[in-house]
């Protein structure tokens, strides 16, 4: 597959030949809802906690005497069925975290890039690096490519001045190559890549 590269100026800068190996599979969207449903189960904090009745500070005397009351017989105050009792199957600390082996991770994220360049959401720019960290350049340079909602994904080190400059504009982020990861690619519309990345990309997947 061969696709332009232009600058963020939106010159050409000539072509570049992509793997079809990992650009040009036909995507499944059951493998990418694997990945995305990991990603999402790992990074759920699970920190909901509610108090059991062992855990409520209250006496554990019997409330009355069991017969001759004419009421359900009760013990402690502290069971779930009275108002400040503990509570029944609450929630408690735990992880929600799944396991996806390595290779379907490696396969989703195929996936997710070849289900970008078959939509035609797929943006190659030489690179990505600004000389002055100016948000309102920037601006200019994403109109003049018709970027409003998109992830751009750069070599191992960002240029600190496109970063800067992209941090206060919404819906645009920036990630370093190691940071790629299908979600976020799946969450904004376009998908920038620069001429380092594909080269760390397809290094990774030789």
């Amino acid at each position: 597959m061969e696709l332009k590269v232009t600058t963020l100026e939106g010159k050409e800068a000539g072509s570049v030949q992509l793997s079809d190996t990992i650009f040009g599979l036909e995507p499944r969207q059951d493998i990418i809802a694997r990945c995305v449903q990991w990603q999402l189960n790992k990074r759920q904090a699970g920190t909901h906690k509610a108090k059991g009745r062992a855990e409520i500070w209250r006496t554990g005397k019997k409330m009355y005497k069991q017969k001759g009351t004419g009421g359900a017989r009760h013990g402690s105050a502290r069971v779930p069925q009275f108002r400040g009792g503990g509570r029944a199957f609450g929630p408690v600390v735990r992880s929600h975290a799944t396991d996806l082996p390595k290779k379907v991770r490696a396969l989703a994220l195929k996936h997710a890039l070849s289900a970008k360049a078959k939509d035609g959401d797929l943006i190659v720019i030489d690179k990505a690096a600004l000389e002055a960290a100016k948000t309102k350049a920037l601006l200019g340079h994403f109109s003049g490519l018709g970027l409003t909602n998109a992830l751009i994904i750069d070599g191992a080190e960002l240029n600190n001045g496109f970063a800067a400059a992209a941090r206060n504009i919404p819906n645009m982020d920036v990630l370093p190559i190691q940071g790629i990861n299908v979600y976020d690619i799946l969450r904004r519309r376009k998908l920038v890549l620069t001429k380092a990345a594909i080269d760390a990309l397809e290094a990774r997947f030789k």
